[in-house]
């Protein structure tokens, strides 16, 4: 759902501000049954890569297990975002289930996100910069926001409501989403790193990872600090625990829902992003069903998340190991 600019900018706002209590505390486990369907990009991907969703599931699993540095990493990171770090395992462990594959060791990230490091790296589509793009009239409704989450979040709203799938100034813009086709310069679409997050995922929570653990913050005319921040393991995971502090807090402001109990929940939505626009449109359902004396709907995991609570033994058996 593409909210009206407005709707979403008031909503910025207030997630800009320290989150109200939950009115609802989402229980534990799936609400579906049967894990919901797969996306058949996902099912290719896997298959292009002669493996199974199940070998792929044990390879991260392994490498968590097998690294007590980096258990161990998680915890302190989870710790400072006050999170239970089971959140972050289920979302790495999904990402590297149903996106790429895990490497076998947490070197081979820094190895490559040094190689990575060693490219020429620019933000920009057709010839015209990222920071050019962002300076066109359509984005002056962004100006004032001094927050990254809320700018970022208004820059990729305007985005969709004026220029995706549109031509503007003689220049056609791809039907794509801002951050495949302004951030990716290696491959539009893709992740990296052990927490697969992509360049507006870091940027937007830029000031928040500055304020909880004083990392500097970064900057789209530098996308060479941006990667870094998604590559490099000793950074990345404060920008995982970030993606989920901000859903955790965005559910509980917005839905009314504390979904800090449910790793599916916060898996689903590190999966899906854009957790304002998921709130506010569950929110308004549940208002609806409110006027018809019906019981609010809870949120529901995707099969992503769905996964996560199914193994969640499992997983929390990782979190909790020394």
């Amino acid at each position: 759902m593409i909210l009206r600019l407005g709707i979403l900018l008031a909503l910025l706002a207030c997630v800009s501000a320290s989150p109200a209590d939950a009115e609802t505390l989402v229980p534990p486990g799936n609400r579906n049954l049967e894990q919901p369907p797969i996306p058949g990009a996902s099912a290719r991907r896997t298959g292009a890569g002669r493996t199974t969703f199940e070998a792929k599931y044990a390879k991260i699993v392994q490498l968590l297990r097998s690294d007590g540095t980096l258990r161990a990493k998680i915890r302190r990171v989870a710790e400072r975002y006050d999170l239970d770090p089971i959140h972050m395992i289920g979302a790495i462990v999904g990402e590297h289930t149903y996106n790429v594959d895990a490497y076998d060791h947490l070197q081979t990230y820094y190895v490559k996100a040094v190689s990575y490091l060693k490219s020429s790296l620019t933000f920009s589509y057709q010839g015209e910069s990222l920071d050019d793009f962002i300076k066109r009239p359509e984005f002056a409704t962004c100006a004032d926001m001094a927050d990254s989450y809320a700018l970022w979040s208004c820059r990729e709203a305007v985005w969709e409501r004026s220029f995706r799938g549109l031509t503007v100034d003689g220049t056609s813009f791809p039907d794509d989403r801002f951050s495949a086709v302004f951030l990716q310069p290696f491959f539009a679409g893709q992740t990296f790193g052990i927490g697969q997050l992509n360049p507006l995922t870091a940027l937007q929570m830029s000031d928040l990872v500055h304020q909880i653990s004083g990392l500097p913050k970064i900057d789209h005319r530098d996308p060479q600090r941006v990667y870094r921040a998604i590559m490099d393991p000793d950074i990345t995971l404060d920008y995982v625990a970030a993606t989920i502090r901000k859903s955790i807090d965005v559910y509980a402001e917005i839905a009314g829902f504390d979904i800090s109990g449910n790793p599916g929940l916060t898996a689903t939505l590190y999966n899906l992003g854009n957790p304002v626009a998921r709130a506010a449109k569950l929110a308004a359902e549940n208002a609806l069903r409110r006027k018809k004396g019906l019981e609010p709907r809870l949120p529901e995991e995707n099969y992503y998340g769905w996964h996560v609570n199914e193994k969640l033994d499992e997983l929390e058996a990782l979190a909790v190991e020394s």
